[in-house]
Order: C-alpha cells, then sequence, then structure tokens
C-alpha cells in the first residue's frame, strides 16, 4: 500500500521511517503543502497522510477521491481543516492521533510563560550585543499567581499539573469539568469570569464554531490590565486583530502565540530572504512584549514518535478492516 504524506519535514521522515509498521507501507514525502494546485501530486496513492495546515475542502478532497485516494490519515488530533461532509459524500475514510504528547504542548505554553516574564528573549539579545544592564528585566513571582486554564483535556491537564508545582492558583473553563483537574485544587467558572480573574490565561481547547474567536475585544476589555495570554491551541481561537490594540492599550501586558490564524501560508517554511507580506503578523513581532513561535509546540522526539506510530497503525487497522480513530462528520 502506498501513502503519501504531505507538508513533509525532514523530523517527519525520520520519524516515520523508524516508527513499528514502516516496512509494511511505501511511504512517500512530499514537502508542499496539500492544496488543489498540489492535489494531482496524490494520484494512485490509496492513503493521503496530511498535517495541520493542509487543505482538505470539498474540491480537495474530491480531486484525491478522483485519483484513487480512500483514507486520510491526519497526522493531528484536530481536524477543523477537513470538510467531514464532503469526505462522508465521497466515501474517504478520515482517521487522526486523538493524542500523542500533551507534555510537549504543555511544557511549550510554560516556556512562552517563563520567556515572557523574565524576558529572556530580551535579555539573551541584549548579552549577545555586550550591554549586561538589567533596565526593564523585572519579571515576577509564578508563586501564587492566578492562572486560567481554557480547555482541560489531556493537554490543559498536563499544564494545570505544572503550574500547580509553580503554586500558581487554578481557575479552569470547559463545558465538561476534568475531576484530575479540579483534584488540583481549581475552581471551574464561566469564561467572563476566569476571564476578569486570571493573571495568566492559556488556552487549550479545540478550535469549533462555538470557540472561534473566543478572544476577542470583548473578552480582552474584561481582562485584568497587564494580563498574559498564551496560545497553544490553534490560531482562530483568537481574533488576531484585536491583540494590537489590547497590546498598544497595555491591557494585554504579554502574549505568547504558537499559532496564528493565518499560519497556514507562512510557518514551516524558512522566509527570513523575503518580506512578510502579513501585516497584522509583522505587527504583532515589533511588540517587545509578545513572542511568536512556528507552530513548535508538538515538535519534541517523543512526540514525532507517538505521531508517527499512531498513524501508521490506523492506516494498518483502517485497511486489515478495523479502524480506529475514525473522525466522523
Amino acid at each position: 500500500m502506498h501513502a503519501l504524506l504531505f507538508s513533509s519535514q525532514p523530523y517527519d521522515q525520520d520519524s516515520f521511517s523508524h516508527a513499528p509498521g514502516a516496512a509494511q507501507l511505501a511511504l512517500h514525502y512530499q514537502s508542499a503543502r496539500l492544496s488543489e494546485d498540489t492535489a494531482a501530486l496524490a494520484a494512485g496513492y490509496e492513503v493521503v497522510c496530511a498535517f495541520i495546515n493542509d487543505d482538505l475542502s470539498a474540491a480537495v478532497l474530491q480531486r484525491l477521491k478522483a485519483g484513487g485516494t480512500r483514507l486520510i490519515a491526519l497526522r493531528s488530533a484536530g481536524y477543523n481543516h477537513v470538510d467531514l461532509a464532503a469526505a462522508k459524500r465521497l466515501g474517504l475514510a478520515v482517521v487522526r492521533v486523538p493524542a500523542y504528547s500533551p507534555h510537549a504542548v504543555a511544557e511549550h505554553a510554560v516556556a512562552l510563560i517563563l520567556a515572557l516574564n523574565r524576558r529572556l528573549h530580551r535579555a539573551y539579545n541584549r548579552t549577545r550585543e555586550g550591554d549586561f544592564s538589567l533596565h526593564g528585566l523585572t519579571g515576577f513571582d509564578l508563586h501564587g499567581k492566578t492562572v486560567g486554564v481554557v480547555g482541560t483535556g489531556q493537554i490543559g491537564l498536563a499544564f494545570a499539573r505544572i503550574m500547580a508545582g509553580f503554586g500558581c492558583q487554578l481557575l479552569a473553563y470547559d463545558p465538561f469539568p476534568n475531576p484530575q483537574v479540579q483534584a488540583l485544587g481549581a475552581r471551574y467558572l464561566d469564561l467572563p469570569d476566569l476571564l476578569r480573574e486570571a493573571q495568566i490565561i492559556s488556552l487549550h481547547c479545540p478550535l469549533t464554531t462555538q470557540t472561534k474567536h473566543l478572544i476577542n475585544p470583548q473578552s480582552l476589555a474584561s481582562l485584568q490590565p497587564g494580563a498574559m495570554l498564551i496560545n497553544t491551541g490553534r490560531g482562530a481561537l483568537v481574533d488576531t486583530p484585536a491583540l494590537i490594540d489590547a497590546l498598544k492599550s497595555g491591557q494585554l501586558g504579554y502574549l505568547g502565540l504558537d499559532v496564528y490564524e493565518e499560519e497556514a501560508q507562512i510557518f514551516f517554511e524558512d522566509r527570513s530572504d523575503l518580506p512578510l507580506q502579513d501585516d497584522v503578523l509583522a505587527r504583532l513581532l515589533t511588540f517587545p512584549n509578545v513572542i511568536v513561535t512556528a507552530h513548535q509546540a508538538f515538535l519534541t522526539r517523543e512526540a514525532l514518535a507517538a505521531i508517527a506510530a499512531t498513524t501508521l497503525d490506523n492506516i494498518a487497522r483502517w485497511a486489515a478492516g478495523n479502524p480506529q480513530n475514525l473522525v466522523e462528520g
């Protein structure tokens, strides 16, 4: 059986080639992002393996089906980029990786908090230039601060455990409270109350029609002045242009983003020799209290190994007529 991995990077090739079950599949790698223009590359492949910024709209799925594709194997937990109704209509099965390493994403969120708080990015640049002054580098103790966890699934739970270890007071929002988060001493609140009370807010919820632009001008206005916002979930959880006004006014004191709503045409590529065409992202990058990373929170050896192993197992089980981790519209 032949499988084509779109948006594949060298680390994908390494993790997939060493994963259990790799020898039973003919794996092929394509660095191009899946789109209407590149879907023809999948002609003759029964399995297409897609990543988070690949286009799996109805038009693309139609082209994949016409080329002989029967299975869409996602290398991600999220599936908001898949037209599930179209996949069902076309008879295309869709499988995903529901969990790989919640610790990877949770730890990256904490890394953003620590870097922003202690101005590590600014300190690093200063000392590289021979400037060893401490002006403007004052941070705050995390101990005793109130941290709001929005979304308390596996990643949110892992994040809450870390912040509890720092001695933080935990608030949580999720339509389905997690008893393990409650056992850490977290109080579940409605989202508006959490946003008003928390000094640090970290987003770990999936992107749905209900959560799109969960953070918007109105919710930003309710934050404590100088609050910190971290997003390692999905870019569209946040109305990004609204962040600029909140940063300019000081309402938002710190911002850490690992995801961006318009990242599909930007992230995962070296664009250092090109002018940045996205005016919103370019503006965000001018703020000294903002750190943007290029969707790397998942990028640990353990997470990559788990993604590869689960994806190949999903393909093997589907081929054997015993599919698991199916996504159904």
